[in-house]
């Protein structure tokens, strides 16, 4: 896999804090940058996931939105409840 060099543009602040957090931890502004970037995409890779388990759930069992607003806050009332 080749890399491939971008420019891109930091606020002051957050590029201190790129350059306090990769002097401590002995590495280059890039390897943290490309760490970054690598669990952004897996994080929101994983949400995805779990949101489209939620959907295919929801439409398995015929749920709308406010349906299941509705049960968050019955559940979180008989949480109340049972204290």
């Amino acid at each position: 896999m080749s890399n491939v060099t971008v420019n891109i543009s930091f606020q002051d602040g957050l590029l201190r804090g790129i350059d306090r957090v990769a002097r401590k931890e002995s590495r280059s502004r890039s390897e943290l940058v490309r760490e970054a970037a690598r669990e952004y995409i897996t994080r929101r890779d994983q949400w995805d996931s779990i949101f489209a388990a939620g959907r295919k759930i929801a439409r398995r069992q015929g749920l709308k939105p406010g349906d299941v607003a509705g049960e968050i806050l019955a559940f979180r009332g008989a949480g109340r409840q049972s204290r």
